[in-house]
Parts: structure tokens; C-alpha cells; sequence
């Protein structure tokens, strides 16, 4: 069931009539039997992985949590064996979700690596990879490492854990949520209240501009840059501006429609971007992109990491070699740079989203050991890093790293990704944009094409330059009367209905992870 689709939008529709016309004690079920039709539309085998999933770390929860409240803490041996089964268990668990994850969605790409160095011939299998097994399994090893850290206590009812873990609206795109912040809002009773549904729909609509406008028009003409770089070298530079549009408004847009979604449910998701282009660093940019994986990596790798045994020794060690003020952030460098090679691989089982996280990573652990040889430098040629000047020099400098980076995204090869940044540099010819095709419209349609994705990309610049500066839109409309909140809306769907490109609806990136 695409969520792009009349079948979605009747979906939620059944559901939120359902959800509000029975009793309150009947909203858990409710969402129960539509997490369950909704995966179930993406077919029947998926459904399988998925209560694997919620069966394995429903059992290693309750057990760990019967382990821990079944020992006084007066009794540290008694402590000590049922801290050591608890840790077996977590990690019995967390190998059995991470091995499933690991098994359907790289086995493939490490065959292929295997295959190339001329060790094996190794065959090609079709693995099944079900929708959102990234977001789910996440989801569950958090849950487990929050019970085994007594952050939350363990969930006793299967059905309330099957809920939290098979919740649909962040299957599709995320956001990775946390039990601690999103349970009591799926099992609590909700009223039905006009502002949470105003709030979804409005939410929803700007993410259908988003995607259907922005993304897939930007889809349209950086596929076909990117596929014949040498036909289309004098605008090459333009194909990563419009791969970022792509991407932006491919996650951010699908984000916006499945938080809006459960809004109307009366459930609030975290958020998952806070306008990533106005980053004044690489660092500030993982703060605002894709929030919440950032924070499930620095909670549940970074900060252990840097806390476990080894890396204490490894600080230890590298304060006697270098001294104290670099040693001490050796550990933290060293810490990066893993949680990037692995924010890498689970972008993708390709040598190109590894280098693409490795290049992030590498970038936050130089900026690391320079931290104090920049102050020392600005104080040296007098700049001062308050003023407007420096912050706009600081936002453009960071979108520039970044868009670098996107080079190796959204190519297969680094050969390729060379290519493209050498005509980047070397060549500059807009006109060429005129015999690229705008899809069934034809080359002939592209200066309308272009025209409608620079006005919506200003549109979008408009609106998140005044919510960095603390607008908030949706309170804003809610203040307006009745017609203009329905004109806002109206205008936002007749957007996304026509201006959007005539070929058939692209799915989203990051479905499939």
C-alpha cells in the first residue's frame, strides 16, 4: 500500500473513524489490526521476519526484567550472575535481530566482494527485504537496551510490545522511535480533538509538495544527468543541487506525511529534520538530519564506545604519545569515525555509502583535533564568529561539504563520482538543461519543469528561513479563519496534484531499509 496512494488515504480514514466512533478501550486494538493490514499489503512473507522481531525481544525483555527484579542489590554476588544472564541475553537478542538484518540485506554485497577478489563464485540469492526491517529492528535492540541500562522497565503484555514495534506510520521512513517517549501514547486513551487532525492533514499536504513536486521533479533531471554524465557534463554540477532536492524532499516529505498521520491518531513522533541546510557544520548538520538515527547512534554506540574499557586505555595511552589536550580525543575521534562506517552501511550494502559515512566521520573527527587551531586562527585574523557575515560563510561552506558528499550517494562507482566532480569544475553550459527530457512531457516542457521546482524550492527556503527564526507555520494557520486554513490546504493539494511531473508516482528512498 503505497502511502502516496487513494488506498492509503481511505486507509487512515476507516482507521481514524474506527478509532474515534468506538470505545477508547478499543484504540489499541484498532491500531493493532491496522499495523497488521497495512504490512500485510506488502504481502504476507514480510509479516514473518516482523514477529520474529517482536517475539525475540518481547522473550529477552521480560526475562531480563525478571532477572533484575527477582535480586536485591544488598546481594552483589546474587546481582553479579543475574547481570552476566542478562548480558548473555541481550546479546542472544540483539544477535538474532541484527543477524536477520544483516543476513537479508548484506549477504549479497559481501558474496559480491568475496566474488571479486577471486576467492569464490558465489551465487546471487533473492533475499526478501521487508519494509522498514532498519526502523523496526533499531526500534527493538533500543527498547532492549533500555530495559537491560533500567531506563524503563520491561513491557509484560505481548500485544503492547507487538504495537510499539509494528506501529506503521514510521515503517515506511522513520523516524526511529523510543519506547520511553512513544508506548504511553499508543496505549493511552485518546479524545478526538479538531487541532491534532487540522495539525495532520496540514502536515501531510506540505509533505505531498514536498514529494511530489520537489523530489520528483529534481528525480526527473538528476536520474538522467547522473546516468549519462558525459552527454549532460556542463551541468553536472547542477545534478548533485538537484539530488539534494531529491533527497530533502523525498525523506523530509515522506517524514511529514506519516508524522502528520499519527498526529490525527493523537500521537506525537519525534521529529526528524530541523532545517539540515542552515547547519553551520558537519557536526550541526548530523544534529538536524535525520535526527533520530543520530541520536539512537550516539546513545546506544557513540557514548558506550567511548566508555567501554578499550577505549579508556586507548585515551590513556594517547595522552602520554600526544599529550593530554589531543590524546583525550583520540577515543572520541576514533568513536566517530565507527559510528559513521556504520551510519554508512546502514544507508546501504554498496563501497559508496560506506565511503559516504567514512567522509562525514572523517570530517567530525578532524574538525575534533582542529577545534582549538580554528579559535586560535579567527582570533589571529580578527574574525569575529558572531556576525552575520561568518554565519552565512559557515552555512554555505557546510552545504558545499555536504553536497561533495552526495557525489558518492548517488552513483555506482567512484570512478563515476570523479567524473562528475571534474565536469563540475570544469564545465558550465545551463543551456543543456533544454535537451534533457521532462519524462512524457519531453524536452520541450523542461523550462516549465524548471520553472515550477525553482519556485517550489524557494517556497521551501521561505518557510524554513522563518521557522529558524522561530516561526511556527501550523500555529500561525490555526490562528487564521476558517477559509483561509482551507484555502492553505487547498492550494498545498491542487500543488502537488498538478505540478508534480506526468510520470508514474517514484517511491520512497528509504522504503526499503
Amino acid at each position: 500500500m503505497p502511502i502516496i496512494s487513494n488506498a492509503f488515504f481511505l486507509f487512515i480514514l476507516a482507521g481514524l473513524l474506527l478509532y474515534y466512533l468506538l470505545p477508547r478501550k478499543a484504540q489499541m486494538p484498532v491500531l493493532l489490526v491496522m499495523n497488521l493490514l497495512f504490512y500485510l499489503s506488502y504481502g504476507v512473507r514480510a509479516l514473518g521476519f516482523l514477529l520474529f522481531s517482536i517475539c525475540v525481544t518481547y522473550a529477552a525483555g521480560k526475562w531480563i526484567g525478571k532477572l533484575q527484579s527477582g535480586v536485591s542489590r544488598e546481594d552483589r554476588d546474587a546481582a553479579e550472575i543475574a547481570n552476566r544472564k542478562c548480558r548473555r541475553i541481550l546479546i542472544l537478542a540483539m544477535l538474532l535481530n541484527f543477524g536477520v538484518l544483516g543476513v537479508l540485506k548484506y549477504t549479497n554485497f559481501v558474496f559480491g566482494n568475496l566474488n571479486a577478489l577471486g576467492l569464490f563464485s558465489l551465487p546471487h540469492l533473492d533475499f526478501l527485504l521487508p519494509l522498514g526491517i532498519s526502523y523496526y529492528t533499531f526500534q527493538s535492540v533500543g527498547y532492549l537496551l533500555d530495559v537491560y541500562w533500567k531506563r524503563i522497565p520491561a513491557e509484560e503484555s505481548f500485544l503492547r510490545l507487538a504495537l510499539f514495534v509494528s506501529f506503521f506510520p514510521y515503517m515506511v521512513q522513520g523516524p526511529i522511535s523510543r519506547y520511553g517517549t512513544l508506548a504511553h501514547q499508543l496505549y493511552g486513551p485518546h479524545d478526538f480533538r479538531w487541532n491534532h487532525i487540522r495539525y495532520g492533514v496540514l502536515r501531510i499536504l506540505w509533505g505531498l509538495f514536498k514529494k511530489m513536486v520537489l523530489a520528483d521533479w529534481a528525480a526527473v533531471y538528476a536520474d538522467q544527468i547522473f546516468a549519462r554524465p558525459d552527454q549532460y557534463a556542463g551541468i553536472a554540477g547542477f545534478g548533485v543541487l538537484l539530488y539534494t532536492v531529491e533527497l530533502y524532499g523525498n525523506f523530509s516529505g515522506g517524514i511529514d506525511i506519516m508524522i502528520g498521520t499519527a498526529r490525527m491518531f493523537g500521537i506525537t513522533m519525534d521529529e526528524n529534520f530541523k532545517r539540515p541546510f542552515f547547519s553551520v557544520s558537519v557536526t550541526d548538520f548530523w544534529r538536524r538530519w535525520h535526527i533520530t538515527l543520530g541520536t539512537w547512534m550516539k546513545d546506544y554506540v557513540m557514548y558506550p564506545l567511548t566508555m567501554s574499557g578499550a577505549m579508556k586505555k586507548l585515551g590513556k595511552k594517547s595522552k602520554k604519545v600526544f599529550g593530554k589536550k589531543t590524546g583525550r580525543n583520540v577515543p572520541i575521534a576514533l568513536s566517530n569515525l565507527i559510528v559513521f562506517f556504520l551510519v554508512g552501511v546502514w544507508h546501504g550494502p554498496t563501497w559508496g555509502n560506506i565511503g559516504w559515512g567514512l567522509y562525514n566521520g572523517v570530517i567530525i573527527a578532524f574538525s575534533i583535533f582542529a577545534e582549538n587551531r580554528y579559535r586560535q586562527l579567527k582570533k589571529t585574523l580578527h574574525i569575529n564568529d558572531k556576525s552575520r557575515g561568518w554565519h552565512v560563510f559557515m552555512v554555505l561552506r557546510t552545504f558545499a561539504l555536504m553536497n561533495l558528499s552526495w557525489y558518492f550517494d548517488c552513483v555506482d562507482s567512484l570512478q563515476t563520482a570523479l567524473k562528475m566532480i571534474r565536469y563540475s569544475v570544469t564545465q558550465f553550459d545551463p543551456s543543456v538543461f533544454l535537451t534533457v527530457s521532462a519524462g512524457k512531457q519531453g524536452a520541450a516542457y523542461t523550462p516549465v519543469a524548471l520553472v515550477i521546482l525553482l519556485t517550489g524550492c524557494v517556497c521551501l527556503f521561505a518557510v524554513s528561513f522563518l521557522q529558524e527564526k522561530g516561526v511556527d507555520f501550523h500555529r500561525v494557520i490555526a490562528r487564521q479563519p476558517v477559509m483561509i486554513q482551507v484555502t492553505v490546504c487547498f492550494v498545498l493539494l491542487m500543488a502537488a496534484l498538478m505540478l508534480g511531473p506526468m510520470s508514474a508516482g517514484r517511491g520512497f528512498i528509504y522504503a526499503q531499509f
